[in-house]
């Protein structure tokens, strides 16, 4: 009987430590998309018609929090995958090497709660207001200081974190607003502008699923008030170069993707050098 008082009681405090100390595994949370907010136009015309207008929802999501140990408030990193979904590296090597580097890491999975299996031949508009929605989830966490959060994103996800930093986009329309945006191997256009944060995009060569040309022209249009975009390009290299899983490259689409070491390990380096001087107090 006391052997089993003793077992007990060790099974507790180990559960109040974890629970403490979450960082020994990742998180599954539940929120939302933020909602698209009504355009005061819109709504001058529904009171002038007598229109209840319904209140914008948004969309149930699944995500992965990891987090340092300690009470924090932690800086944070919101990661968004690319159009296959959620590969290895970015739901796990990547939030393990954030939270190395003292973030607090979301993983915001798109896809299960539309019954999505990917979009590599298609285009997913709400992930812009998927980022914000985990923006807002995550402000209510005492251990994130929200003040100092990071948007990243890979792929379709790394285009989507420029569309969602952007100069008159979506952006202006939510409360709270990103500190800085990284992107790996994006869909870059030169109609997007300005961004409204310090954006670092990294790029293959030869990659002609992303083009680095297009991110080029974009940045050849920045106004002298843009916050700083910097853009490396590595040569050699193709898309997914970061992803270890991808050591044998394959075909997709017409498309190449293979992982790249040297190329891996410079982004790397780089992605921490930034988050240091955009997210430090």
């Amino acid at each position: 009987m006391k052997t089993t008082r003793l077992f007990l009681c060790l099974v507790a405090f180990l559960g109040a430590t974890f629970a403490r100390n979450p960082a020994d595994a990742d998180e599954l949370v539940h929120f939302e998309s933020a909602p698209i907010k009504l355009s005061p136009f819109r709504i001058r015309k529904a009171n002038e018609q007598g229109e209840n207008l319904p209140q914008p929802q948004g969309t149930p999501l699944l995500g992965y929090v990891s987090r340092p140990q300690g009470d924090g408030p932690f800086p944070a990193v919101v990661v968004m995958h690319g159009c296959g979904g959620m590969r290895l590296s970015v739901k796990d090597l990547w939030p393990k090497r954030l939270v190395s580097w003292g973030y607090v890491v979301l993983v915001v999975d798109s896809f299960t709660t539309r019954n999505i299996q990917d979009t590599c031949q298609s285009y997913l508009p709400d992930r812009v207001f998927d980022a914000y929605g985990a923006l807002d989830f995550l402000s209510k966490s005492s251990f994130v200081d929200i003040s100092r959060v990071a948007l990243m994103g890979f792929s379709a996800g790394g285009t989507a974190t420029l569309e969602g930093t952007k100069i008159e986009g979506n952006e202006q329309l939510m409360d709270r607003k990103f500190r800085a945006a990284v992107a790996y191997y994006p869909l870059c256009a030169a109609s997007q502008g300005d961004a409204t944060v310090p954006t670092l995009i990294l790029s293959g060569d030869r990659d002609n699923w992303s083009p680095a040309d297009r991110c080029r022209k974009r940045l050849a249009g920045l106004s002298d008030n843009s916050p700083p975009i910097e853009l490396n390009i590595y040569k050699g290299t193709y898309h997914d170069f970061d992803a270890p899983e991808f050591k044998v490259g394959r075909r997709v689409f017409g498309h190449i993707e293979k992982y790249n070491p040297d190329a891996a390990e410079k982004s790397i380096s780089s992605v921490h050098t930034f988050l240091q001087k955009y997210l430090s107090n």
